[in-house]
This record gives C-alpha cells, structure tokens and sequence, in this order.
C-alpha cells in the first residue's frame, strides 16, 4: 500500500543513496565516498530502527521517527506549546501520558521545580496529608469479589486493564496486555469482542465481557447462546463476567462492524460469520426489566459455575439505577460486582457529542452508585469497580475515597504499551501497531518489550500508591474516605470531600425514614420499579399533560 512506502521511504531513499554513490565511488569519482558514509550510516540507522524491540514508532517509521525523539529534547516549555500541548484537544495531558511513560520504563518519575498543576482553578483537588505518616511496604493490595451466592470468588488486584476488544486493538496489543497481567498478577477485561486466542496465549487473568452483542456467546441470529456462553465461562482464565450495559463514551450507542472490516480471526473471537455486517444493538434482548436483568445475573451465575456475575454501566437516569436496586431487593438476586464507567471514558469510535455530552462522569456516577447501594442496604454484598481516565495513583485513591474497591484502567495501560495519542485509531494506521489489524503496522510493537512495560506500571503506579496512602496517614488505600481530599471550587474556595461526596447514612431508602435534606433521593426512589424501566409517574411535556 502507499503508506507502507511513505513509512519507509527513507529507509529506501537512504539504501538506494548508497548504492548510487557506492558504485560511482567504483568508477573512480573519489569525492563519492563522502555519500557512501553518509548514507551508509541512515541505511545502518534505518536496519537498526526495525530490529529493535523498544520504540514502535523507530520500527514503523525507520529513520523518520528519530525526528519525534529530537524534539523531545527541546526545553519544556517550547516543547509544550509546538510539540505536545496540553490542550483540550487531546483526552489526556502531556503530563499523564509522560507520568505512565516512565513507570512503565522504569526510569525516574521525579522532576524540578514543583507543581505544574494549576492549583487555584477550579476542579482543582489535592489530598490531605498527616504530621504522622506510615510506611507501607506490601503492595500488593487485592480485594475479594463474590457476593454471599458466588461459588469461586476472586482476589483481583485493586488495578486492572479495562474493556478494550480485540478488533479495536490489534493482536499484539492483546498479546502485551495479557502477557503484561500474566506477570503482573491482575486482570484483563475482553471488552466485548470476546476471548480471542490473543488473551489464551500467556495465560493471563480475564474478565470476559458480554455485551449486546453477545459476542463469544452468540446464536445464529445474534441472541443469547446459553452453552457457548457455558464454554467461554468455563475457561480456568476467566476469572469474572461482566455485562456491560453501556460504555462511558458512547452510553446507549450501539455500533456496526462492517464486513470489509472482519478478518476470520475477528470471526472466530467473536463467533460470527464472514461477509456480514455485525451489528452490535444499543440494548440487550435477553432482558428489558430490571427483575429480568437479575434473573440474566442469576442465569449466567449457574451457567459459569458461580463465578462472579457483574455488570458495568455508565449512569444515565439515577432513576433507572435505582430500579435496578428494587430489583435486587425484590428478587434477592445480587451482582457479584458493578463497574461504575464514567463519560471521561476513552474509545476508538465515537459521535462527538456522545464523547463530550451524554453520560454522567465518573466521580459523580461513583458517588451516586455507592450511596444508593448503602441506602438500600446492600452495600456490603457488591464490590464497586470505577473506570474513566483513572491512570494516576491519586486517581485511584480518589476514587477509592468516593466508594470504589478496585479501578480499571483502559488508556494508561495503552500508553504502557506506547500509545502516543496520535488519534488515529479509527483508520487502520496506528503509527505504533496498537489500534489496527494491518500486520505490518503491528509488529512494531514488541510483545515481550512492551509485556514488561505494562507489569512495571501496574507495579509502579501500586507502590506510588502506598506512598499517597502512607503520606495520608494510613495503613492501606481501603482506607480512603471523602474527608481525606479537598476540592477547589469555581469560586476560587476550597471544599472538604465530606461535602461535596458525602458518605450517606445506611439503609436511608428503605428505612421509612423520612430525612428532609435527602428529599431529592426519597423522591426518586420513590418514582422506582423493580418491574420496569419506565417512570411510574410520567412528567408533564413541553404543552401539557
């Protein structure tokens, strides 16, 4: 293809230079042998940028990329505003991308000359420290999940590799992540795409995702196939089963796959055939009410053995999570788990306006989720898991502050294996191999390099972890509470957790109870059914009844 040889046109322009001036230099013209150094030193640079392991974009772009590298050198402060701006333009800061670069290498995370952050904007939040620190040494932090009718509970790491498929990212980006968990010790979640034999090779710990798609576990005409689903479950590597409800960056947005887009290894991960469209629908057809959903939870709980049954979801209507609460009480049927995914959330493709305007970010979909779960009761019986550009050590404990017992991670882990934020993952040209299914753009990524890359941040980002815990005081991130950060505010003051992510009192909805400054929540609750979806008191429209 043309892009292949625009990648490596210098690499060609340099080897053909060589033996241009190589054989005038035998003809006699002496003067050429300042040519054959030159360009026998770019082609040597250019050989020696696709054999080696460690830079993707050297091995797709052979000469070229050192260019990238040189700016780099620049000075900071050139090198944000022309090379890498922090600009609302890109998901995440040069910041977060560079903290993730180095603890995945390895190399030194500290830097001169204090905060970069801006402290007195708003949205500013910092944690607050104590006289007495404590020194942490085990970081290995895990948490059980399996509620009181989970058979094989699991002790999941606190950090995991969020829902990415394989489809959107390419076989050796599946390759480097399980392998990369496999070392690591924690999970890797499918995202929908199902368990190709990418996540089978290292062996690594998998969360299989069951989306609407049903993708791994679908029947012929795209519904729910109970016993492929009994054999994707039974796999020793799948550790939990999440159904996904909706995504934080595209929350009720389905999705096509394309026929010209399905390669049979696509097909065969997905159990879909060759030469169709594969429509991923926005809802799921197993189930439309919220007692149906738990008796789906309970279905795929005895079908996987008593594995631990979760679903994910972005929170859209709060009256529609609580449903889901009512369903619970009514039936007794709980998840093992629920993933809390915010709108922050990143994705290869997605409407504009869906990325930037629909779904509630994480923090507030956290809050809402833990505190409806502690007024219903069941708090206790659920692990919540929290997702939406969590990449920090301070992300995490601030999410561990707000209700989550563990977070994954989509993105970091992306920049782990060498994302670069090019945006390009929609087009199949990925400069370093990760979102494209063309082999050639692949194998710039080295699965063994970038393996080892992703368990050193895991390990890294845990034990930086320790340190914000041990600096607050405490003997283990668990013990995070709202109290512990402070929030600036639009006004230019600053707030305590406590107040804006207040920890609400237990059983409060179904006490009979009723607390005034918690009308809003009786209110809604109270609009709540465990029979349907829909509100039970439809509100007036624009003109009238």
């Amino acid at each position: 293809m043309i892009y292949h040889n625009t990648r490596f046109s210098a690499l060609v322009g340099a080897l053909a230079g060589l033996v241009f001036f190589a054989i005038i230099w035998a003809m006699g013209w002496r003067w050429s042998a300042v040519g054959v150094v030159i360009f026998g030193f770019l082609s040597a640079v250019g050989i020696h940028d696709i054999l080696q392991p460690k830079r993707a974009i050297l091995r797709n772009y052979p000469i070229l990329g050192h260019l990238r590298f040189m700016l780099e050198k620049i000075r900071p402060e050139i090198r944000q505003y022309f090379l890498e701006s922090d600009s609302e333009e890109l998901p995440f800061s040069r910041e977060a991308r560079s903290l993730v670069y180095q603890r995945a290498k390895g190399v030194e995370d500290k830097k001169p000359f204090g905060t970069s952050e801006r402290v007195y904007e708003s949205g500013y939040a910092w944690v607050t420290h104590s006289v007495s620190p404590k020194v942490i040494s085990d970081t290995d932090f895990r948490v059980m999940i399996g509620g009181p009718d989970c058979r094989q509970p699991y002790n999941a790491s606190i950090y995991n590799i969020s829902a990415m498929s394989f489809g959107a990212l390419s076989s050796n980006a599946i390759l480097a992540l399980n392998h990369g968990a496999k070392l690591g010790g924690f999970a890797h979640d499918t995202g929908e795409g199902g368990i190709s034999r990418y996540h089978r090779e290292h062996g690594g710990d998998l969360i299989y995702q069951v989306a609407s798609g049903y993708f791994g576990c679908r029947a012929a005409d795209g519904s729910f196939d109970p016993e492929k689903f009994r054999a994707q479950a039974a796999n020793p590597q799948v550790k939990m089963i999440e159904i996904k409800l909706s995504q934080g960056a595209k929350p009720g947005h389905g999705g096509m796959l394309p026929a010209a887009k399905i390669s049979p290894e696509i097909a065969e991960a997905r159990g879909i055939p060759m030469g169709q469209d594969c429509v991923s629908p926005p809802a799921h057809s197993s189930f439309s009410t919220p007692i149906e959903l738990m008796d789906f939870i309970a279905r795929l709980r005895d079908l996987s053995d008593g594995k631990p049954i979760g679903f994910k979801l972005c929170i859209g209507h709060r009256r529609e999570f609580m449903c889901m609460v009512k369903a619970m009480l009514a039936t007794g049927i709980t998840p093992d788990f629920i993933v809390v995914d915010g709108k922050e959330g990143g994705t290869g493709s997605a409407p504009m306006e869906f990325t930037n305007r629909v779904g509630m970010p994480m923090l507030e979909g956290l809050a809402f989720v833990h505190n409806t779960l502690r007024g219903a009761g069941l708090r206790d019986r659920i692990r919540i898991g929290a997702a939406g550009k969590i990449i920090s050590a301070f992300d995490i404990a601030r999410a561990f502050a707000l209700g989550a017992d563990w977070c994954n991670s989509a993105r970091g882990f992306m920049f782990a294996i060498g994302c670069i934020q090019s945006q390009s993952c929609h087009t199949n040209e990925c400069p370093v191999g990760i979102a494209t299914q063309d082999k050639l753009r692949q194998r710039a990524l080295d699965v063994g390099d970038k393996a080892q890359r992703v368990a050193r941040f895991h390990r890294n980002t845990l034990h930086a972890l320790a340190e914000i815990a041990g600096a607050a005081g405490l003997t283990a991130p668990r013990d995070f509470l709202p109290y512990h950060f402070m929030f600036r505010q639009a006004d230019g003051a600053f707030e305590d957790g406590n107040e804006i992510f207040p920890y609400l009192p237990e059983g409060f909805l179904v006490s009979g109870e009723d607390v005034p400054e918690l009308k809003s929540w009786h209110k809604r609750w109270g609009r709540a059914s465990e029979h349907t979806f829909a509100p039970e008191i439809i509100p007036q429209g624009r003109f009238g009844g």
